[in-house]
């Protein structure tokens, strides 16, 4: 890497995931994707996290068509996607086979640079995904999911960025998803990465608790290479610090991005129009420092969608309760890092704790089967309390999860038939089946559906 900072920009991805609900439509991209392409970004962030999903089940969309759309308009600009893992871009674990197709495929249509992360920091999880888009020939970024408790330490992180690196991927990432990651904090941690690990060193951030643009600056002193950043008119509050603040800031010293701000200008002024589209997303909780969020830990790619979700049960005025409920849950399940899909999970129990008035009364299934050590090994020990209502006297599994899981490939082929036309239809099916048989009928036209939102 040269002395100067890269920047991802992630507009396209974890910005409006983060702000509106992850509901921005492919047709409000393309517009401005030429621009986009001549600025010189380090990479885009286009796809993965809740993208695929979402394109699914809210925008009566292909994931896939996105994808190629966005690739077909710009040509120059590496493609970055978010992964997790053995999950992929789903919220369990999937067989082998699929996540290898998977990549096969994305790294196919498009995707150069691949952020593969486990909300556990469980290797065993992230394994089998980068030898894939290793095999692919595409760049793995190895990342460590940043969090605070008890049993996490500088040199904890350290240590799983020495493991993944061990793995052979070329950059390192640190994904503080929950924007927790105070400044001193930053220098410190990244100092010590870059001189035990001689990898690039790429650092995710979101601005909930306002601490992102301070500790972005600390890092970048430390040594950090690459940072992730939004245009302005989708930065800040859950999403990442603005792209025009940094490249502004940096300008002139030795770290200059090199980046156009007259450029940036004219995208951010696309935008400002394009959010405005999306305005029945907008949460009150967006443009807010909630230094709380030290507390709850929600990442800001899920406190959006987990205002949403209440809102539609007129539950919205419950959200402080919830949030207060969170780092209860996240003890008594041995502290995991707060990232897809173990948020969802403690989140959802924190929810029914917080509903039903009784804590646990009512279990969900995916609290259940983390107990289980389906999803990993969990960084600290489960409360004596959780673990016995979910295992009685039975120990949890202590193996990988996914060798546990069959191969499932030419099932979803099979099961599918004819709807799926190609074989990104497939692995469609195979990660979200309802989900994507339902948009399957619905765009061969036999089937009526809601309409696509916003």
């Amino acid at each position: 890497m040269s002395n100067k900072v890269g920047i991802t920009e992630t507009v396209l991805r974890d910005a409006h995931q983060s702000l509106l609900a992850t509901r921005m439509r492919t047709e409000d991209m393309l517009p401005v994707a030429a621009k986009l392409d001549q600025v010189g970004y380090w990479s885009l962030e286009t796809w993965g996290g809740a993208t695929f999903d979402a394109c699914l089940r809210y925008l009566n969309e292909c994931p896939w068509e996105r994808l190629r759309k966005l690739r077909a308009a710009m040509s120059k600009t590496p493609f970055q996607m978010l992964m997790r893992g053995q999950n992929v871009v789903g919220y369990r674990n999937y067989p082998d086979d699929i996540v290898q197709a998977f990549v096969a495929r994305a790294a196919a249509n498009g995707i150069d640079i691949f952020r593969i992360f486990d909300a556990m920091n469980d290797i065993r999880n992230m394994k089998t995904a980068i030898e894939a888009a290793l095999r692919a020939g595409k760049v793995v970024e190895g990342t460590v999911c940043y969090t605070i408790s008890p049993v996490h330490s500088v040199d904890y992180f350290v240590r799983v960025a020495e493991q993944l690196a061990e793995l052979g991927v070329q950059i390192i990432c640190l994904k503080d998803m929950g924007g927790l990651l105070a400044p001193y904090i930053a220098r410190e941690l990244v100092e010590k990465l870059k001189s035990r690990i001689p990898l690039p060193l790429h650092v995710h951030s979101h601005c909930t608790a306002g601490l992102a643009p301070l500790s972005y600056m600390m890092a970048i002193e430390a040594g950090a290479d690459i940072v992730d950043t939004a245009l302005s008119p989708l930065s800040q509050g859950t999403s990442q610090p603005a792209t025009e603040a940094f490249v502004a800031a940096l300008k002139g010293s030795s770290r200059d991005t090199g980046l156009s701000l007259p450029l940036l200008g004219e995208i951010a002024e696309y935008f400002y129009r394009v959010r405005d589209k999306y305005a029945e997303f907008e949460s009150s909780v967006n443009n807010q420092i909630k230094t709380d969020i030290l507390d709850s830990q929600i990442p800001g790619g899920m406190l959006s969608n987990l205002v949403a979700q209440l809102r539609q049960q007129n539950a919205e005025d419950r959200l402080d309760a919830v949030l207060a409920e969170m780092p209860n849950v996240r003890k008594d399940l041995g502290y995991p890092p707060l990232v897809t899909p173990t948020s969802q999970i403690c989140g959802s129990q924190a929810a029914l704790n917080v509903v039903t008035g009784q804590r646990y009364s009512v279990m969900a299934m995916e609290t259940r089967n983390y107990v289980m050590g389906l999803y990993g090994k969990p960084p600290g020990p489960i409360s004596d309390e959780v673990r016995k209502k979910v295992l009685g006297k039975k120990q949890p599994m202590t193996g990988r999860p996914a060798d546990l899981l069959k191969p499932g490939l030419d099932t979803a082929r099979e099961e599918i038939g004819s709807l799926a036309t190609s074989e990104e239809d497939v692995l469609s099916y195979a990660l979200f089946p309802e989900i994507a048989k339902e948009y399957f009928l619905w765009r061969d036209g036999r089937s009526e559906r809601r309409q696509a939102t916003a």
